[in-house]
C-alpha cells in the first residue's frame, strides 16, 4: 500500500486527448501532474468527433464548457441514408427542447485539433502540470512506493503512480494487461477535412449525415464554427493489416463505393488525399492496473468509432480516476481498483456496441431492409430511450448510474 498523504505527483504516459484530461481532471482535485508525451510537440490528427450529451457533463466539472462551446458546432439531426435508393432510414433531432430535456446536455461535434488544443491550453495554465515532449516511455518499474519511468535516450523520471494513456498501442499496458496486438476488425477508414465552400450546397447542412451502404459508409458534418466539414469514409477490407495516418488510395475507395448514390460520390469527388488507418479495438477487460500503474482511455478500452465515444469515455475516464483518487489518496492501488469497477461495465458495453453498430451501418440485402424497418418505425422518444444509458449514463464523478 502506498503510504503517502501529501501532495501526490502523477507520471501521464501520453499526452492526447486521454493524457491531458486525465491531468487536468487530476490538478482540479489538487494534485501534481507531469505528462510525458511522446512526439516532439503536442497535437493530434485533424479529424472530427462527435461529443454527446455524457461528455458536456464532464466538460462543465473540468471547466471547458466555454471553451469548446467556442469551436464546436451543434447540429440539427442525426441522420442516417440509405446509399443505394437515397431513402432516409432514420432521422434524430438533436438540440431541441425536447432532447434537452431528456440529456441535460447538448449534443456536438468538434474538430479534433480543437478539442485538444482546449484541453492543452487549460493544462498550460496550471502551475502543477509539467508538460513535456520527445518523451518516449520504453521501460517502468514499480518500487512500491514510486514508479520509476525510463526514457528513450536513458533520463528516468519519478512520481507517486503512472497513468499509462498511450493508447492503442500502450507500453504500459504491455505490462499490465499483456494481451498482445490490438484486434484488426477488417474495417479501413478514410479521413479527410473540406472547406465548406467547396461542399455541394444541398449537402451543406448542419446535420450529421451518414449514407450506410453494403460493406461501407460515409459521414459528414461541418466543424470548426461550421467552417470546414469532416468527412469519414469506411469499408471492409482485408487488405490492410496494420496502418495508421497514412495516405489512402482514391482508387480503392471510388471502387468500394461503385454504384452508390450521387451525393455520396458528389462529396468523394472532392477530396484528393485521403489519410487512412485500419480500425482496430481489443477485447474488454476489467483489470486495468497493477499496483501503482493505471491504464485510461484507448489504452484500457480501444473501441472502433461507430458509436463516436472513444474521446468520451476517455474524459469521462479521466474525471472518475480523480475523483476516485481523492478519495483514496492514501492507498492508491485501491483508488485504481475502484476506478476501474466504477468504469469497466460501462466502456465495455461501448466496446461492443460499437461493433455492432459496425454491422448495421454495413448492412445489404435483407438485414438492410430490417434496418430500415426497426430503425425507421422508431419515434424520438423511442430513439432518446435507446440513447438514455450511453448520454445519462453517469454522474458528475464519471461513476455508472444507468
Amino acid at each position: 500500500m502506498n503510504t503517502a498523504v501529501g501532495n501526490l505527483a502523477f507520471l501521464v504516459a501520453g499526452g492526447g486527448i486521454a493524457g491531458l484530461a486525465a491531468a487536468l481532471a487530476l490538478v482540479r482535485r489538487g494534485f501534481s501532474c507531469h505528462v510525458l508525451e511522446r512526439e516532439d510537440e503536442f497535437g493530434e490528427v485533424g479529424a472530427g468527433i462527435q461529443i454527446g450529451p455524457n461528455v458536456f457533463r464532464m466538460f462543465k466539472v473540468l471547466g471547458l464548457t466555454e471553451a469548446i462551446n467556442a469551436t464546436a458546432v451543434f447540429p440539427d439531426a442525426l441522420v442516417m441514408m440509405d446509399a443505394l435508393s437515397g431513402q432516409p432510414v432514420t432521422r434524430i433531432p438533436l438540440n431541441t427542447d425536447a432532447f434537452r430535456l431528456a440529456f441535460g446536455f447538448p449534443y456536438g461535434v468538434i474538430y479534433r485539433p480543437d478539442l485538444h488544443a482546449a484541453l492543452l491550453e487549460a493544462c498550460q495554465a496550471q502551475t502543477n502540470i509539467t508538460l513535456e515532449t520527445g518523451a518516449r516511455v520504453v521501460d517502468f518499474e514499480d518500487t512500491g512506493e514510486r514508479v520509476r519511468v525510463h526514457l528513450d535516450g536513458g533520463r528516468v523520471v519519478e512520481g507517486s503512480a503512472l497513468i499509462g494513456a498511450d493508447g492503442l498501442w500502450s507500453k504500459v499496458r504491455e505490462v499490465i494487461v499483456g494481451d498482445g496486438r490490438p484486434r484488426v476488425c477488417g474495417h479501413i477508414a478514410y479521413r479527410a477535412v473540406l472547406p465548406t465552400a467547396q461542399v455541394p450546397e444541398e449537402l451543406r447542412r448542419n446535420t450529421v449525415i451518414l449514407w450506410a451502404g453494403p460493406g461501407t459508409h460515409l459521414v459528414h458534418y461541418p466543424l470548426h464554427r461550421g467552417e470546414i466539414f469532416n468527412l469519414v469514409a469506411v469499408f471492409h477490407s482485408d487488405r490492410y493489416e496494420e496502418g495508421w495516418n497514412v495516405f489512402g488510395d482514391v482508387a480503392e475507395l471510388q471502387r468500394r463505393f461503385a454504384g452508390q448514390r450521387g451525393e455520396v460520390h458528389a462529396m468523394l469527388d472532392k477530396i484528393e488525399a485521403w489519410r487512412m488507418w485500419v480500425l482496430c479495438d481489443r477485447e474488454p477487460v476489467k483489470t486495468w492496473s497493477k499496483g501503482l500503474c493505471v491504464l485510461t482511455g484507448d489504452a484500457a478500452h480501444p473501441m472502433l468509432q461507430y458509436l463516436a465515444q472513444g474521446a468520451c469515455m476517455a474524459i469521462e475516464d479521466a474525471v472518475c480516476l480523480a475523483s476516485k483518487i481523492a478519495a483514496s489518496r492514501d492507498d492508491l492501488p485501491a483508488a485504481f481498483a475502484a476506478f476501474a469497477a466504477a468504469r469497466y461495465l460501462r466502456t465495455a458495453r461501448v466496446q461492443l456496441t460499437a461493433r455492432f453498430y459496425g454491422d448495421v451501418y454495413h448492412a445489404a440485402g435483407v438485414t438492410a431492409e430490417l434496418r430500415a424497418t426497426l430503425l425507421g418505425s422508431r419515434s424520438t422518444e423511442q430513439a432518446y430511450q435507446g440513447m438514455r444509458w450511453l448520454y445519462s449514463g453517469t454522474d458528475d464523478d464519471g461513476n455508472q448510474v444507468l
